[in-house]
């Protein structure tokens, strides 16, 4: 965590040395048990913030893992923007009463809903994480950003946060949902299905 932090505390605040950005990783500081927020206070590295952090950083880096699939060309530039934006999502995270997402996010992600969802049947039956590679680790990803939801909502109960970071994440988990479908589609597939009483005895 302390990698992250420190390279968002330096680009919020407008360092532009690019050789000392993250010239030390093993700071030595955290072996305490805190880390660093982008405000130069410190707290524990089980802190909710810290949770929330993290959350949405593990999210990133499956989106990565998403990333080396085949994918449509206009896909994978959406969801390199995404990237960025949960990069910047971080970064309010990490500085407390600092605001980086805003609406314009939010309602790119329901664009991106509405797109996708067009080109989708109808869903009648609940569907399994299944189908293809890259269907499979859009359901992680939709697992892992259900949770940084509630990470957020969790650290909005006890600090004070804008709601656009939660509204986001609750808006990209259900895109994710949807590029589920999307990518067992692009792989020649369909959704595979949840069978009522397959497992009865």
């Amino acid at each position: 965590m302390r990698d992250f932090t420190y390279a968002l505390t330096i680009e919020l605040s407008n360092f532009t040395a690019m050789g000392h950005r993250l010239s030390k990783i093993a700071t030595r500081t955290g072996d305490d048990g805190t880390t660093g927020l982008g405000d130069g206070s410190r707290t524990d590295k089980d802190a909710l913030r810290v949770q929330a952090m993290g959350d949405v950083d593990e999210l990133n880096s499956h989106i990565g893992v998403l990333l080396c699939e085949q994918l449509p060309d206009d896909l994978r530039q959406e969801l390199i923007t995404i990237q960025h934006d949960l990069f910047d999502l971080g970064g309010e995270l990490c500085i407390p009463g600092f605001t980086m997402i805003q609406e314009a996010h939010v309602l790119r992600l329901d664009e991106l809903l509405a797109k996708y969802n067009a080109t989708l049947p109808p869903l009648s039956e609940f569907i399994l994480p299944g189908g293809s590679r890259a269907a499979s680790q859009a359901h992680i990803c939709r697992t892992v950003c259900r949770r940084a939801e509630r990470s957020i909502v969790s650290l909005g109960k006890a600090e004070a946060l804008n709601p656009q970071p939660r509204q986001f994440v609750n808006r990209l988990s259900d895109l994710l949902f949807v590029l589920s479908r999307v990518l067992n589609r692009f792989a020649g597939g369909s959704d595979v299905l949840w069978e009522k009483g397959r497992n009865k005895v």
